[in-house]
Formats: C-alpha cells, structure tokens, sequence
C-alpha cells in the first residue's frame, strides 16, 4: 500500500512512554512523518525505544533533538511541560508547531506559551487514548484509531499550523475535535480525572480494611474491584501532576459527585428501590452509548489483547 505524502518531514517526540512511543509507532506505520526523532532523559528508557527501534534518531538532549523539526510533540508529565519547552525554546526553528499530549491543558497553555518564541506555533493537544501500561515497551501503533484527539489552540493561533496538527492526528487514525482549553479541562475532569481518582482511592480503603487481609482483596477480586485495580495501577506521576494542575475543574466535579452519592446513600438506607433501579437503568444506557459512539466494545472484560 502506497501511503500519501507526509506534511511532516521531521517529527520530534520528547518523551518515550506510552504515549510518545505510540505517537512513534503510528507516525511511521501510517506515513504521517518523513523522519521521526525521540528524545529521553531517562537513559534506559532511551535504550529501550532504540531497541525497539520506534524511530529513526535517538537523543538524550532535548534542546539537540529539536533542532530542524517541523512538529515537537512533549510526551511528558504535565509538571514538566514548562521546564521542557524552555529548554527547547532557543532551538525550535522558526514556524516549526510545538504541541503535547497532556490531559490538563489550561495550565500547560499558560505555562508554557509565555516561553515559546513567536516564531513557533503552539498548540496543545490531547489524543484522549491510553492504557494503565507504561514505558516504551508499552506503546503499540493502533493505540488512536477511532480515539478522539482534542486540540486546544489559544486564541488568535495559525489556521494553517492548526489544520497541519489536525491532519497529523488524523493520519494516527484520531478523530479530531478542538475547543477551548477551560472547556476541555471541565469535560475531562468528569470523564477521565475524577473515575481515577476515585480507583485509587477505592483501592486504597480496600486494602486498609482491617477487618478484611490484604491476601482476601486479591483472592476474591470481582470483576469490579479488578477493574479499578487497573486504573489505579496508571501512571503516578502523571496522574499527580494531572490532578494538581486541574484542580478548580477537578473539585467542582467532586462536589457534584458528592452531592449525587449522598442522594445513593440515602435511597440505600430508606430501601428506595425505585429510585435506585431508574438510575441503574440510566446508567446501563449511558454505557451501551458509549458502545455505540465506537469509544469501547462490548467485550465482557477488560483483559484485552493489544497490537504490539
């Protein structure tokens, strides 16, 4: 299969996790990149991406592996997006795009803006993909197919640069959507940040239980309990960073939340059958449209095979 011509000649990814190796993977297996470069400070990591071979250029220096790239993708945590864009800053060649794939994106636009020069097109992104895995091992090309991917670009930003970045995400396999970075950051406060913050902390009250030992919580693990097990098992420092940069729409989603498990806890204790069965029915459809938007299967469980 002929695949068409790259509007990107030289791709540079700082960060080769998950995220960054998949963004490797899928911009060589679809054409989206002439030359794709990836860059790690983590020297093991760095290895490991070479043996994997997910590009054509390794560097542990950031400021070294930008040079001539016309698309930078920061695959880092979102606490480091600032310090990683100001170390590039001097290299990024004049009209190159920088962009990320974090999912707060309000302060990474603040932080970082104000250090790119304005030479350079800045345009957060978020493909809204992943896995509780980590690592470069971990990334696998198919990862973004029919997954949305969520530009932000702040007001005022190159049409052109912003159909480029669109048209890059969209040879991934994404499907692309852009709106406001405060918008996106209430959106993904209650689909992504909050159910992840609620496993960890289901987990946690679990295995603090004295009345129940830590070999039981395994031992008769259901499928619900295993299944927040796996969200809980994501990534620490990026989940840290997550929640303590989108913390405004993060605790107002927790309040409303809150509010709504009072109203559980209160049809549990006064036997509101009714009550509990219309939002059990509710929700039950909730899912199958979720099924039906093609943003997951209807697979019984969730220990899914990956492509590699």
């Amino acid at each position: 299969m002929t695949l068409p011509a790259p509007d990107i000649n030289t791709l540079t990814i700082i960060g080769c996790g998950l995220i960054g190796s998949s963004v490797a993977r899928a911009a060589r297996q679809s054409g989206a990149a002439a030359k794709i470069a990836v860059v790690d400070a983590d020297a093991a990591n760095l290895e490991k991406a070479r043996s994997l071979a997910v590009a054509d250029s390794y560097y542990a220096s950031a400021d070294e592996g930008v040079a001539g790239a016309d698309l930078v993708i920061m695959a880092v945590p979102v606490g480091a997006m600032a310090s990683v864009a100001e170390s590039i800053s001097s290299s990024l060649k004049a009209g190159a795009i920088l962009s990320d794939v974090g999912s707060v994106k309000s302060s990474v636009l603040k932080s970082v803006r104000p250090v790119v020069p304005d030479s350079v097109h800045f345009i957060p992104g978020h493909p809204v993909a992943g896995t509780e895995q980590s690592g470069p091992e971990a990334g696998f090309a198919s990862l973004f197919d029919g997954r949305w991917c969520i530009l932000t670009p702040p007001e005022g930003a190159d049409a052109g640069a912003v159909a480029t970045l669109s048209a890059f995400w969209t040879k991934l396999g994404s499907k692309v959507d852009i709106m406001t970075a405060d918008h996106h950051d209430l959106v993904l406060a209650i689909t992504s940040h909050v159910p992840h913050l609620i496993a960890y902390n289901i987990v946690g009250t679990a295995n603090d239980l004295e009345t129940v030992t830590r070999s039981e919580v395994i031992k008769y693990s259901a499928g619900g309990f295993r299944d927040f097990t796996r969200i809980a098992a994501s990534d620490p420092t990026m989940w840290r960073d997550v929640f303590l940069n989108n913390k405004e729409a993060v605790l107002e989603m927790l309040g409303r939340f809150t509010e709504d498990l009072t109203a559980l806890q209160r049809a549990i204790r006064w036997g509101d059958g009714e009550a509990l069965f219309d939002l059990f029915s509710h929700t039950r459809d909730i899912r199958k449209r979720i099924i039906d938007a093609g943003q997951d299967d209807d697979a019984p469980d969730f220990g899914r095979p990956h492509e590699s």
